[in-house]
């Protein structure tokens, strides 16, 4: 069994604080990036205008990611106090509302430059495990996410949470939603008879 005392400050410079869970962003979009580019993209109009779709991609995260978190688990806080919605350094993004974030930016992108939609939506569901990885890890250090009481002999304790001990479920995800389902995807994408829109349906 494992205690989880992790701070969830990664770099700490004078007063700045970086954190995992900026860390876990920031990593993730990167490699996603490079990955897209070098091995995922083979249409060359795509690849020409992949840095600005990158673009998009980064603010359909931060803006869906804040509202969706707003929206779905504290709207009555940030109604009253609408200025901190905008402070995102203090923590609190939603999955759910990356997502959709991701989808609009895409659908968006996408129509602007008369290209296949689903063509975009694949490379995204691509690399997304990927910081789905990156980001569960962090949950884990941040102590969030946990799952239920458990005995089994990997158990973890999150002192900031209680004294029990409890299923990692961060790194279940971060397993299987990361490291399976992108081996999956990577998979079904080079099979010679791929169907445009395949992975992003999968996903």
């Amino acid at each position: 069994m494992f205690t989880n005392n992790f701070d969830p400050v990664a770099i700490n410079i004078l007063s700045l604080e970086i954190k995992w869970y900026s860390l876990a962003y920031i990593i993730g979009i990167l490699l996603g990036w490079i990955l897209s580019k070098r091995i995922f993209i083979s249409d060359e109009n795509l690849k020409e205008n992949f840095d600005d779709f990158i673009t998009y991609i980064i603010l359909g995260i931060i803006v869906g990611g804040r509202l969706g978190y707003v929206l779905i688990y504290n709207p009555n806080y940030y109604l009253n106090n609408i200025i901190d919605i905008l402070k995102i350094w203090q923590g609190g993004m939603s999955f759910h509302g990356g997502l959709i974030g991701v989808v609009i930016a895409s659908i968006w992108f996408s129509k602007k430059n008369n290209h296949n939609t689903f063509k975009y939506f694949d490379i995204v569901s691509l690399v997304a495990p990927i910081g789905i990885f990156f980001g569960r890890i962090s949950n884990f250090i941040n102590s969030e996410l946990y799952g239920i009481e458990t005995n089994v002999p990997w158990a973890v304790k999150f002192i900031k949470v209680d004294d029990l001990y409890r299923h990692p479920s961060q790194l279940y995800e971060a397993f299987f939603e990361g490291i399976i389902l992108f081996l999956i995807l990577n998979f079904i994408i080079f099979r010679k008879n791929y169907s445009i829109g395949t992975c992003s349906i999968l996903f």
